[in-house]
């Protein structure tokens, strides 16, 4: 039984597409990609159909991670076939779970930085939209800090199923 992932930011075009490609990295390097599926999407739809930022793209390849991605948004139907739905600041925690039409669904619901240990009190991934590359490259740092802890507590999700 595979294990759906999505991430969501606003627009789904820096956050939210930075986080599926380096988790789906790591799923894959763990080789459970056959096991767990990996997307995105955003809370609006203001840039349906683009792909991801350029500075998205830039960061992520010159860290070594491969990018496809589709701007699309973020449809509460999709809760009945999700596992979890990650969001990447608490304007989207706080949406998503609105849109959650059952109390099962809106449990669904995790920030990214939760997972990340040494996060602390602030679990908020800055949006980089508006800034510099710098910016995109503390985006990066904060979803790999997140991602490897993340991928453990899929795994202990998946070996439950097994039980």
């Amino acid at each position: 039984m595979t294990y759906r992932v999505c991430f969501v930011c606003t627009g789904n075009i820096c956050r939210s597409p930075m986080a599926e490609s380096v988790f789906r990295a790591r799923v894959a390097e763990a080789g459970l990609d056959e096991l767990i599926e990996v997307d995105s999407a955003g809370t609006g739809g203001w840039h349906e159909g683009d792909g991801a930022d350029a500075r998205t793209v830039a960061v992520l390849e010159e860290n070594g991670y491969d990018i496809a991605h589709t701007a699309r948004q973020f449809d509460p139907a999709w809760f009945s076939r999700l596992d979890l739905v990650i969001a990447l600041d608490s304007s989207h925690l706080k949406a998503l779970r609105r849109l959650a039409p059952t109390e099962r669904d809106a449990d669904k619901v995790r920030l990214l930085r939760s997972y990340d240990p040494a996060a602390g009190d602030d679990l908020d991934v800055p949006d980089p939209y508006y800034g510099d590359t710098d910016g995109f490259e503390a985006c990066l740092e904060m979803v790999e800090a997140a991602s490897t802890h993340l991928l453990a507590a899929v795994r202990e999700q998946l070996e439950g199923r097994a039980a």
